[in-house]
């Protein structure tokens, strides 16, 4: 026993310190609690580093989706993470507090608004999205599908963040 213990803590222990190198010394709680299913970890982390530190979507407009997507998800955990994230980019307390109410900071081009309300009708009424949302959005704003995939990812990633946080009642740690 005490040997699949110490197993399970080494297989976790160089993602955590990646994440910890990542995020300036913090390991946050949602990543510590995935640590006790190593692969869980791992795959979680690959899939966040994949969707939030890559692609040619802004970091600014991929936390405003994740706050927003938390936010309508009311999961307070990924709303203090995600905020704090935006603070940390110097948007204000009254900035973010708009963000939830639909209106999206003043640095954001009409693309970036586009798929940040995209995600938020993706997350609360999916079934209403159809072609003309997809053509508006490719034919009219020009923007590319695979940015559409990328705010699509983002959403994605944080409903489920946001499913396990609130059901494991994660700790805010932010």
């Amino acid at each position: 026993m005490l040997q699949a213990v110490t197993e399970k803590a080494s297989e976790s222990d160089a993602i955590l310190i990646e994440i910890g190198k990542t995020f300036g010394g913090h390991v946050p709680n949602v990543f510590k609690s995935y640590a006790e299913h190593p692969p869980l970890l791992a795959a979680n982390w690959e899939k966040f580093k994949a969707v939030m530190l890559q692609g040619k979507l802004r970091r600014k407009v991929k936390e405003v989706i994740a706050s927003v997507i938390s936010y309508d998800n009311k999961c307070n955990y990924c709303i203090a993470a995600h905020s704090a994230a935006l603070r940390s980019m110097k948007a204000s307390e009254p900035e973010i507090a708009a963000m939830f109410q639909g209106t999206y900071p003043d640095d954001f081009t009409n693309k970036e608004t586009a798929l940040v309300k995209l995600t938020r009708k993706a997350n609360l009424d999916w079934h209403s999205i159809g072609n003309a949302d997809l053509k508006e959005l490719i034919v009219d704003l020009g923007i590319e599908e695979s940015e559409i995939l990328e705010a699509l990812g983002t959403m994605e990633l944080f409903i489920a963040f946001n499913r396990f946080a609130d059901v494991m009642g994660i700790e805010i740690d932010f």
